[in-house]
């Protein structure tokens, strides 16, 4: 392992320069007893997709905190703070191969809320992604076949949507090879045993197009690719074809300066090579929907077989080997702003799904747009504009506005009038037709509708025609519970202690807070114990509360704003107990889930759903903790950690060695009383005979 290190420590000293302070973090980092093999690999993967060194250090602490979680918030305080911002974004989403399929749904809703913060953190997890399915072999256990699904569902589309071909072809490749290992074989063999006359033909062709390039006085570059065995087996299913009908297997690629050369040069192979017909096809007059330019040309070579020429830009080549990421590292080219603002469209509503959706939506929405693939269409104006496969004129109405979308009662496409039931299809030029004296939209249009946008939309309309409704529901709701709690108007409702609550819920009137109740995005008994506060501050003579209001006993033994009487659930991507700082977050339709005060993913949450939450003394209650000990390889390491656990009379839950070389990781699940417990427990650890660290972890 030392040798790797230093190897890893060669690589980055090539790739980039870094100062006394940087070349310290480096060897306390790889001093430590880390995963070498998969840092290798990432890190080989960020230089060759130029990341910046901000993006390496962050990486490297990242991979120094899983390990060594104290000594890595010490390391934390000398990197920048934009290194800092990135570290904090990668502990937000877990290492996909760890979770159980319930939590991958929630992690990749992460994965997109990080992505609309900085697009680096979520490139360097699907590197991180790669090396994990990399290392996999068959027989696959259920979790790992659940990993491949998510890869294969999610990742490898999302992949190619940031447009990282080379990298979607890696992971799917992968893919292809654990779940169907046989043909992944056959295949790789037939290719491998054309290896040497393929290798003939690449260099005879690359010759001739160095010697039209040559003669065109033009300084351009040539290369050469074998086609992935994935994208082989893509075509072979996909289009029932045989082997002998891929005709792209051999490629070459030729990248000059200007559009113009790329079109003379076009024009000269098809002056040496005969082209099939075809597949003659100019990505750069109509590009691909994922902004792919290039020319392609498939020609007939010496050894009678086909080989694909790809010609394109420098600049298009960049987006193509970069994907959306290049508008990032050549921030000076900004002429294509504007195409690119479009690319991002998609992302920005994703992000806008991942805070708004349930996982259940957001998941199935997601695997739609991505898997299902995206057709281009355009307004009459010329504006483009990206939907999933299977969208009709109402997605395409209320992508332009709300109100457009409310108002629609028909469409104009490519000119003919058209139902907005209408699917899309690419290459449509559609206008919409609206009416000002149209109810807007009925309940079966959510059975049409493709996006997440257009069926929030249409949602968020009920919602409002049925706020009368909200506002009567939710007033009828808090008078019971100001009635239940002994209060009255006169004595709540003033118009100082109205004024400061309605700036709390950032509202204007007060039935905006009983249309909250009715809808259920507020809870009365909430809104009430605001009130009583105010109440009790200005009247420190009556009573204290309990004499007016008798609380009930909560089974959870959390006292939510006040009050024990609320449906509480704790979260489990910090796991609470007794003892820790705790928030509430007012779930819809689910209740409060109680979080740790400095629980991250309270970063991503509504501010406004927040809430104050403390614990209420409960002698029965218990609590599920997690361990991480790191020890020296031992024979007797599990023993004497369930021995001691047992002794102190504490139940276990769950429990999972790994041998990671030298040392010995291991995770307990213990349920305990309260904070002061588990310390304890995690003291009596430490004590143990080759126990390195002891810290409690999220998961």
């Amino acid at each position: 392992m030392e040798n790797m290190a230093e190897q890893i420590t060669s690589l980055l000293e090539k790739s980039y320069t870094f100062d006394e302070n940087e070349n310290g973090i480096i060897k306390e980092i790889f001093s430590g007893n880390m995963n070498f093999p998969r840092i290798k690999c990432i890190a080989e993967l960020i230089i060759n997709m130029k990341l910046d060194k901000t993006s390496m250090f962050a990486f490297l602490v990242y991979q120094y905190y899983k390990v060594e979680p104290q000594k890595a918030e010490i390391l934390l305080e000398r990197l920048t703070k934009e290194e800092q911002e990135i570290v904090y974004d990668f502990k937000m989403i877990k290492d996909l191969n760890q979770l159980t399929p319930s939590e991958e749904i929630e992690d990749i809703k992460r994965l997109f809320l990080v992505m609309g913060k900085d697009l680096r953190v979520v490139i360097i997890k699907l590197f991180g992604i790669f090396y994990d399915i990399s290392i996999l072999n068959n027989p696959l256990d259920d979790a790992q076949k659940s990993f491949i699904k998510q890869v294969r569902d999610i990742h490898v589309p999302l992949s190619e949507r940031l447009g990282l071909d080379k990298l979607k072809q890696m992971l799917y490749d992968n893919v292809i090879r654990l779940e169907y290992p046989e043909e992944y074989n056959r295949l790789k063999i037939a290719v491998e045993s054309k290896e040497e006359e393929n290798s003939k033909q690449l260099m005879i062709t690359k010759a001739k197009l160095q010697a039209i390039i040559d003669d065109l006085k033009i300084d351009g570059q040539i290369m050469s690719r074998i086609k992935h065995i994935s994208s082989i087996f893509n075509k072979l299913h996909n289009r029932n074809l045989e082997l002998s009908q891929i005709y792209d297997i051999l490629a070459m690629r030729v990248i000059v300066n200007t559009v113009e050369e790329c079109y003379a040069v076009l024009g000269r192979i098809h002056g040496i090579y005969k082209p099939m017909q075809g597949r003659v096809k100019d990505y750069i007059a109509n590009p691909k929907p994922n902004g792919y330019q290039s020319l392609h040309t498939t020609i007939i070579v010496e050894n009678q077989h086909p080989l694909e020429v790809q010609i394109r830009t420098v600049e298009m080549n960049r987006e193509s080997e970069y994907g959306v990421y290049s508008h990032w590292l050549y921030k000076e080219k900004k002429t294509k702003q504007d195409a690119f603002d479009q690319r991002m469209t998609w992302f920005r509503q994703t992000v806008d799904n991942a805070q708004k959706m349930s996982n259940e939506d957001f998941i199935e929405t997601l695997k739609s747009d991505l898997y299902e693939g995206i057709l281009v269409v355009q307004t009459p104006k010329g504006r483009v504009m990206e939907f999933p496969q299977g969208s009709t004129v109402i997605d395409f109405a209320y992508a332009i506005h709300s109100d457009i979308g409310n108002k629609c009662v028909g469409a104009k496409i490519n000119g003919q009038l058209k139902p907005f039931t209408t699917p899309l299809h690419n290459g449509d030029i559609v206008e919409i037709i609206t009416n000002p004296h149209s109810k807007g939209p009925s309940r079966d249009w959510l059975k049409v509708i493709k996006t997440a946008s257009a069926r929030s939309k249409i949602k968020a309309f009920f919602k409002n025609e049925l706020k009368e409704e909200n506002i009567k529901l939710g007033k009828t709701m808090f008078n019971q519970a100001m009635q239940d709690k002994g209060y009255n108007s006169s004595q709540l409702l003033t118009d100082n202690y109205l004024t400061e609550i309605l700036k709390k819920y950032n509202m204007e009137t007060i039935d905006e807070l009983y249309a909250s109740i009715g809808s259920g995005s507020l809870t009365a008994s909430a809104l009430l114990m605001r009130f009583v506060t105010l109440y009790k501050n200005e009247n420190k003579q009556l009573p204290k509360l309990e004499s007016v209001v008798h609380l009930k006993r909560n089974k959870d033994g959390v006292l939510v704003d006040g009050d024990s009487g609320m449906l509480v659930r704790f979260a489990r991507c910090c796991s609470p107990i007794e003892g820790d700082d705790i928030t509430g977050y007012i779930s819809r339709g689910r209740g409060v889930t109680i979080h740790r005060s400095n629980c991250l993913n309270l970063n991503y949450l509504e501010k406004d759903r927040l809430i104050d939450a403390q614990w209420q003394n409960k002698e029965d209650a218990t609590f599920t903790a997690n361990i991480k000990v790191v020890a020296i390889k031992s024979d007797n390491n599990i023993g004497r950690i369930t021995n001691l656990i047992t002794g102190l009379k504490i139940p276990i839950k769950g429990f999972d060695a790994k041998d990671t070389g030298d040392t010995f990781l291991c995770t307990l699940v213990v349920d305990v009383k309260n904070k002061e417990e588990l310390n304890k427990i995690i003291t009596s650890i430490k004590n143990l005979k080759n126990i390195t660290n002891v810290y409690r972890s999220e998961r």
